[in-house]
């Protein structure tokens, strides 16, 4: 009996697949932390044959190779993928078997220039007569969307996106009652844009409702796809690397280290930035000078991807108990790719201040605190997308690029930040906190408060 099962990674809004044949399994696009799954497939007397790979530009670090060095499992992926690892190269109709089923690779450029899909049979001994059960689809066919095709830079954007236009032709070919199982899913911003909760789905379904799949007209396809494609994190720009040569093999989560104050200080005076996991109103009363508030919840690391450089050196502070928080933050970090953290701040920010450091603070506020009065503040959106019909007068720079775009901020007067809900607000306030620009952070609602009344 064939099953699949499926584990969804919240932080990054991806999905990696399990497909399991009598006592023989393919792991597909597996998150880097994929330890728990490598031991439980052992308990259950599960050997790993394969790590399948859909694409190499993936939003994450694979983890192939850690379930690879742990399982022997042979790692798989599209032929025409460089990587630079030994692993078997699958082009068109290229199969394995696992167990009584059949993978068969089928090619579909679009999000990426060698993404690959694959479809599951159910029988090995004869599946040239039958349809197949589910197709792992990776960033192509999505759940009422389709994965972006602006990775690899905009002169191969169109390119990419009509390969991903004739991809999706041949995907709807498939037989209704085939199980769409793609990787990206809500949250991932691999995808051209909303994407339903779901996770699965099947050909019939998208063929119905898929708005990319309904268009039939290439030129009309490429004309919608194009433009409006939210900016996505700089982390994105390090992951084809990394996945291509390899990741380093960890073996294991690392465990990070208690530091003493004079620790971080020293790290931060080194260089090491310093990133807050408490909550935003916590972080805002008091918090060590130099500090990001990125509250440790799913969003997390992808946030320290969009403000903080690839590879800078990270101290935390986090919530109690701070152990387990820093299992998670650290489990966070490494699927993308930031591995450079010394440790965290024993004893939180009451140790800081027992040991005489200075602590800093700014002032927040509720969205209702500022409704109305938009015209006499000087207010920065810093919500990711562009909308038309912001409120007017303000200023407006996705937290992304917030960094780089300090310098064009005025410093004459105090700003306060908003954006959707007061997250990324609270993030862009400790931005302007650490520029020395005064700064309130709206943390409670945000920018759709605003506007009837702005």
């Amino acid at each position: 009996m064939n099953r699949i099962e499926i584990m969804t990674t919240a932080s990054l809004g991806d999905t990696s697949y399990l497909l399991v044949s009598g006592d023989e399994a393919a792991l597909v696009d597996p998150q880097r932390d994929s330890w728990d799954l490598v031991e439980s497939c052992t308990s259950r007397g599960v050997r790993m044959r394969y790590v399948l790979e859909t694409h190499v530009h993936n939003d994450y670090v694979s983890g192939a190779l850690e379930v690879r060095a742990a399982t022997g499992a042979t790692v798989a992926g599209p032929a025409r993928a460089p990587y630079a690892f030994d692993h078997l190269g699958l082009a068109e109709d290229d199969e394995i078997v696992v167990g009584d089923a059949t993978v068969r690779a089928m090619e579909t450029p679009g999000h990426t220039a060698e993404h690959t899909s694959y479809l599951v049979y159910d029988n090995a001994l004869d599946h040239t007569r039958q349809a197949p059960t589910a197709v792992f689809t990776g960033g192509s066919l999505l759940v009422g969307n389709v994965g972006r095709t602006d990775l690899a830079g905009d002169d191969h954007t169109e390119e990419l996106a009509r390969a991903q236009f004739r991809t999706l032709r041949r995907l709807a070919l498939l037989p209704d009652a085939t199980r769409v199982l793609p990787t990206h899913g809500a949250g991932s911003s691999c995808s051209a844009g909303p994407v339903s909760g779901e996770r699965t789905t099947t050909v019939g379904a998208e063929r119905r409702a898929n708005p990319a799949l309904t268009l039939q007209d290439e030129e009309e396809f490429v004309s919608r796809r194009l433009p409006g494609l939210a900016p996505y994190p700089a982390y994105f720009h390090h992951m084809a690397p990394i996945n291509r040569s390899g990741p380093d093999v960890l073996g294991g989560p690392p465990i990070l280290r208690p530091l003493t104050p004079s620790m971080v200080e020293g790290l931060a005076g080194g260089g090491a930035q310093i990133i807050d996991g408490r909550d935003r109103r916590t972080f805002a009363a008091a918090h060590l000078p130099g500090s990001l508030c990125d509250e440790l919840d799913d969003r997390f690391a992808n946030l320290v991807g969009e403000v903080v450089p690839f590879g800078t050196r990270l101290v935390l502070v986090l919530p109690e108990p701070a152990e387990d928080a820093a299992h998670e933050a650290m489990l966070q970090l490494l699927r993308i790719g930031y591995e450079n953290v010394a440790g965290y701040l024993a004893d939180g920010i009451g140790a800081w201040a027992a040991a005489g450091r200075p602590l800093r603070s700014f002032r927040t506020a509720n969205a209702a605190e500022l409704a109305g009065r938009t015209a006499e503040r000087r207010v920065l959106d810093v919500r990711p997308e562009r909308p038309e019909g912001g409120i007017p007068g303000t200023l407006a720079v996705p937290l992304a690029e917030l960094p780089r775009r300090l310098g064009e901020l005025p410093r004459d007067r105090e700003i306060w930040t908003v954006c959707g809900s007061g997250r990324r607000a609270t993030i862009a306030a400790s931005l302007l906190d650490l520029a020395g620009i005064p700064v309130t952070a709206v943390v409670t609602g945000g920018v759709g408060d605003l506007m009837p009344a702005a």
